[in-house]
């Protein structure tokens, strides 16, 4: 169609104003990185379904993707006091992140130097004042140092303390950004920093070091981790996934990528689409962001001359948090209220910035299936000035059949979540039975999910 209208491929656009000409319109001004356009052409191949299905496709990923990437292990309040510990499994690798009695933030490889076994169980946390081998009692400081070897006598090969020790925990590299605990097991990795690209750039404003997890849940996907993070890349599916079909219910979307590592969507909540027949009016807007999200106390507010329904509705939602949690959000424009706010850093993190939208994912592969993942899912509130938040809760695990309606923390979005997921099995069944053999992505709504696999390929062929 693009080549019909004269464009060039990736050119073409929904009709009507961008997303950055359509909060311009706010009355609030809207963040700078909002306004950035960063798209350029990746190419229209279809992408192999054997990058999902595929056990050998799945073993390069872990023998030479994840061992070298950046990843978030856990939110710093997890390991808030000296001895706190934090147990990461990606694959087949497992890292402990501990604070030490410095108060520095470490990790180690999960294995004992002896004959390998895991020190902390999968996915654990807590608290302890070493690391002590549950198979022969072999004991490590906070700071990974070998400082007990029982029957020493028959180890003269290993040494113990000093500079010339041979038996210290690996460690693992650590950085931090946003309340968030980084690792890479690749020792010679680039700096965190540098990974993260515009990253703290577009997110540092809404300042997410100071946030605490009210809600985490982790739910096992019936889908490869790749497609099971494409299902939340893209407003393209909204209309039919969540609307039903209704005519019009595509939102007004941005999508973006930077380099090397970052890309990001950004969707209005409460503007009207422009290619409707007939423009409702700003009160028969309000009149619809009430019914679908509003209090359901109380009759829909009155949109004044001169006033647009996503101002009034922002102000409602500031008072609204406000209240809740004891707080002034009236700093944070109609933009940074309201809409579904984005940003993606590869390979597995998003971070949702926004007042009303808050979530932070995070997806991880099966070990052992491809056809499977993990997805975990945190609401992040800002935490208050005077008092210190609570501890992070234990996650809710949800097995494939689980609504997220289980979660009460969730609220009026554990719905959305199962129709995000109910798609899943069928993809994975899809990709099996396809005679195509790949799938066929748009240019634009769907370029971030060809960054991915760029970014993966880049690993998998050896070339990061």
């Amino acid at each position: 169609m693009s080549r019909a209208s004269g464009l060039a491929p990736g050119e073409a656009r929904a009709p009507g104003p961008t997303y950055q000409e359509a909060i311009l319109l706010d009355s609030s001004k809207p963040p700078e990185p909002f306004l950035d356009y960063s798209y350029a052409f990746m190419g229209d191949e279809d992408i192999p379904y054997s990058n999902y299905t595929s056990k050998d496709f799945a073993e390069a990923e872990f023998s030479r993707m994840w061992p070298k990437v950046w990843q978030v292990a856990c939110r710093e309040e997890h390991v808030a006091e000296a001895g706190d510990y934090h147990v990461y499994d990606i694959g087949h690798l497992s890292a402990i992140v501990v604070r030490t009695g410095s108060g520095e933030i470490k990790a180690f490889r999960n294995a004992c130097m002896h004959r390998g076994t895991a020190l902390k169980p999968s996915q654990s946390e807590g608290n302890c004042q070493n690391f002590r081998c549950p198979f022969h009692a072999w004991i490590y400081n906070l700071d990974g140092e070998l400082v007990d070897l029982p029957e020493s006598w028959d180890f003269p090969h290993v040494k113990v303390g000093g500079a010339d020790a041979t038996h210290n925990l690996r460690p693992v590299k650590v950085g931090l950004w946003g309340g968030f605990v980084f690792i890479n097991f690749d020792l010679e990795a680039e700096p965190l920093e540098k990974w993260l690209g515009v990253f703290p750039a577009h997110l540092d404003r809404f300042r997410i070091q100071d946030r605490y997890i009210e809600t985490a849940v982790t739910k096992r996907l019936p889908v490869n981790w790749k497609a099971a993070e494409e299902a939340f890349m893209e407003a393209y599916h909204v209309k039919e996934t969540h609307a039903g079909g209704r005519d019009y219910s595509e939102p007004i979307t941005t999508y973006d990528v930077y380099p090397d590592n970052v890309n990001r969507f950004i969707h209005t909540t409460g503007a009207a689409n422009p290619r409707m027949p007939r423009q409702p009016t700003q009160q028969e807007l309000m009149e619809q962001i009430w019914g679908r999200r509003g209090s359901a106390e109380g009759p829909c507010p009155v949109v004044a001359e001169g006033e647009t329904a996503r101002d009034v509705y922002a102000r409602i939602i500031q008072k609204q948090l406000g209240e809740q949690y004891d707080q002034d959000f009236s700093r944070y424009s109609t933009a940074q209220t309201l809409d579904s706010i984005e940003y993606f850093l590869f390979p597995n993190l998003f971070v949702f910035p926004g007042l009303s939208l808050p979530m932070v994912y995070r997806f991880r592969p099966d070990p052992d299936n491809p056809d499977f993942s993990f997805f975990d899912l945190f609401i992040l509130r800002p935490k208050h000035p005077q008092f210190p938040p609570p501890p992070p809760p234990e996650p809710l695990f949800l097995d494939v059949e689980d609504s997220y309606t289980k979660s009460e923390g969730l609220g009026f979005l554990g719905p959305i979540y199962d129709q995000d997921t109910n798609n899943m099995a069928a993809q994975t069944r899809g990709f099996k039975t396809c005679a195509r053999g790949g799938q066929t992505l748009g240019n634009y709504q769907e370029i971030r999910t060809r960054h991915v696999h760029k970014r993966v390929n880049d690993y998998v062929k050896g070339n990061p």
